[in-house]
């Protein structure tokens, strides 16, 4: 079975967001691998600690860091100071997750949710395509 549908997420502040709950609203009870895809290159999705409030405060830092708005050597600006920061801050986390799905159920880590990295000054709504290949009746080597 092959499962596909697009979904709008509601605009977010820049930082990182967990948005697992809409994604898994989506997603069929079969039993397969699920791949999530951002359509826009400003904004990325990562895989990562859900608890701790703190760790996503302290991605946003580490990649501010590592690609400061104030370098002046890039090009691409048009669109503000955020705008190739964005992009590279995208192509370094990717534009997709992927993950094991038992019954519907994600098979992740105790401690791991989907993150979106809004990586835009001004955010706007981002789009993702969840795409499902799986079957209703395979019989799982890990039951949950």
């Amino acid at each position: 079975m092959v499962f596909q549908k697009t979904i709008q997420l509601p605009s977010y502040a820049r930082g990182f967001h967990l948005i697992s709950e809409y994604v898994l609203q989506e997603v069929p009870k079969i039993t397969g691998i699920v791949h999530v895809f951002i359509q826009h290159t400003s904004a990325s999705l990562t895989l990562n600690e859900n608890a701790d409030p703190t760790v996503r405060l302290d991605f946003e830092t580490f990649f501010n860091d590592l690609v400061p708005e104030e370098d002046s050597r890039y090009l691409h600006t048009e669109e503000g100071s955020d705008d190739m920061t964005s992009h590279i801050k995208s192509s370094l986390l990717g534009s997709s997750v992927s993950f094991p799905l038992n019954k519907g159920i994600p098979v992740w880590g105790i401690w791991q949710g989907i993150y979106l990295c809004e990586h835009r000054n001004a955010a706007r709504r981002r789009t993702l395509v969840i795409t499902v290949l799986g079957e209703e009746k395979v019989e799982s080597l890990f039951p949950i």
